[in-house]
């Protein structure tokens, strides 16, 4: 097998803007023998790509080819998989995810700060060169993921694609950091919202509901809890935040509506972060010392 890893130029902090990796080949030795180094690194690549699309990278869009498998995949080839590849680390991806994987010819993966549009053309393209491509998406496609605008694009170009569930990061970052979402006795529903424009959203349609999974909300943590404050939100109502959910760095805080902004980083980034408001999110300082 020969691999060759490429991005594109991405947005960075750096002073130039833009930053690439360095490219690289390998091939699978004979049959008998050990692979070489190279093709290790190859694998690590494809399982960095699935952990990066699952934490959140800066920039977009990162490409990764792996021209031979179009002589060793089992997947048709001009068809485009959006792949939920669950929060934070390789152990959330599911077993078919994991497989298409390894078996794609390209991996498309980035944060979502990328311009939409660009992603659109590029998996279009893809596609229409015949190949098998596997589009890796945080948590699951089904949630604030921008998959309808991907696959509207490829629907509209005549392009063959198939939406794969993964684990949501809505509903496992809670799970990860200890709490449910839901419970007999405290609340029997939550709602999903992304706080990418909290200041336009509507905080009373979602009074009545007892648990709130609050998306992108960590650069705006300040008025998600004034919006709440005005809509009836008691202060002493629970609130936790995960940030980095489900990998090496994951930090939970659990706190009160009245005392979450100070009792997290202040002037430091919580992004990547879910924040959970309710009285779930006091559960586990309710089972303190026996939720290890």
């Amino acid at each position: 097998m020969f691999c060759h890893l490429t991005t594109r130029a991405m947005r960075s902090g750096s002073s130039s803007g833009s930053s690439t990796t360095r490219s690289h080949s390998c091939s699978r030795s004979a049959v008998g023998k050990a692979p070489p180094a190279c093709h290790s690194r190859c694998t690590t690549a494809r399982l960095q790509a699935a952990e990066a699309a699952g934490a959140g990278v800066s920039g977009a869009p990162f490409v990764f080819h792996n021209p031979a498998s179009a002589e060793e995949s089992a997947l048709p080839p001009g068809k485009c998989w959006l792949a939920g590849v669950g929060p934070g680390s390789w152990d959330h991806v599911t077993m078919k995810v994991a497989k298409l994987i390894a078996e794609a010819e390209v991996l498309v993966y980035d944060d979502l700060g990328a311009q939409q549009a660009e992603i659109d053309k590029l998996l279009v393209a893809l596609c229409q060169q015949g190949k098998r491509v596997v589009r890796l998406k945080g948590g699951c496609p089904s949630t604030f993921s921008r998959v309808g605008s991907e696959a509207s694009a490829l629907s509209a170009a005549g392009c063959v694609f198939e939406l794969v569930p993964g684990v949501s990061t809505a509903t496992a970052a809670a799970v990860l950091a200890g709490l449910p979402l839901t419970d007999a006795k405290l609340a029997g529903a939550y709602a999903v919202l992304s706080a990418h424009d909290a200041g336009c959203m509507d905080w009373a349609a979602v009074k009545a509901v007892p648990t709130l999974v609050i998306l992108m909300g960590g650069r705006a943590l300040a008025l998600i809890v004034q919006q709440l404050q005005a809509t009836g939100w008691p202060d002493d109502t629970p609130v936790a935040v995960v940030k980095e959910a489900g990998t090496a760095a994951q930090t939970a805080w659990f706190s009160t509506l009245a005392s979450v902004e100070q009792d997290t980083q202040p002037g430091a980034p919580l992004s990547p972060c879910i924040i959970v408001v309710g009285r779930v999110a006091g559960l586990p300082a309710a089972w303190a010392g026996t939720n290890a």
